[in-house]
């Protein structure tokens, strides 16, 4: 097997196992995210899961690059060789946000700009600012490269979810299973509309995921487990 076909489909697997991470790691799903597109920024910086014009996307990609050394840099009081610190948590937060907002706002309807978005965004939900998490989310879908336009579409529907508008994530939800991505599975969207199913119709959404119960492994783990916690809400 050539060396560039064994790189995709390890990419493809991590692309694959990242979207799962992303909907099933617990309940702070904004941390999760975050943390998700840390692993997708080194493909894209590392591995070259999107292809690139290297003239038009070097700016780019070094902004990215320089986000992504704030979120990962320490807290200490004095500086150290390798790594990029920050006197207080509260510095490095005010940097960090910073830094994807410009990212969202100076390279919009890319892919570096829609790291951005998204980032803001988990934050705004994770400080309870649902209002302004949808507004983003609604831009990236809407502005940003495929790929990542179902990363937001995704995220938008719990936010949905989150305001008591289950209705309106299920139809997202229904389009991300309809049309699928290297990031968004089918499996994963119907895994996570199961989700979104089981706080209204707990037959519905145990009936969504019992086809993935016998799928390929990493799929079939995930779904045991979340009809196992179905199951065990609705009989509550």
């Amino acid at each position: 097997m050539k060396s560039t076909t064994r790189k995709q489909l390890k990419t493809d697997k991590f692309a694959e196992d990242i979207g799962l991470t992303l909907g099933f790691l617990g309940e702070h799903r904004a941390e999760t995210i975050r943390y998700g597109l840390i692993a997708l920024a080194v493909i894209v910086l590392g591995v070259g899961y999107i292809v690139y014009s290297r003239h038009e996307a070097s700016v780019r990609e070094e902004a990215l690059s320089q986000a992504m050394r704030i979120d990962q840099a320490i807290i200490a009081p004095n500086p150290t060789p390798t790594n990029l610190n920050f006197l207080t948590q509260a510095e490095k937060d005010k940097a960090r946000t910073q830094a994807f907002a410009d990212l969202a706002t100076k390279y919009h309807g890319t892919a570096e700009g829609a790291f951005g978005g998204i980032f803001i965004g988990a934050e705004k939900a994770d400080h309870g600012d649902l209002p302004a998490a949808e507004k983003i989310y609604k831009d990236v879908m809407d502005s940003a490269p495929t790929e990542y336009s179902a990363l937001a579409r995704l995220s938008l529907a719990h936010i949905y979810a989150s305001e008591g508008k289950p209705a309106d994530g299920e139809k997202l939800l229904r389009y991300l299973m309809d049309h699928p991505t290297g990031l968004v599975s089918k499996e994963q969207a119907t895994l996570e509309l199961a989700d979104v199913l089981s706080k209204t119709n707990c037959t519905e959404a145990l009936k969504l995921i019992e086809p993935l119960k016998v799928s390929r492994t990493s799929v079939s783990k995930v779904a045991l487990n979340e009809a196992s916690r179905i199951s065990s809400t609705c009989k509550a």
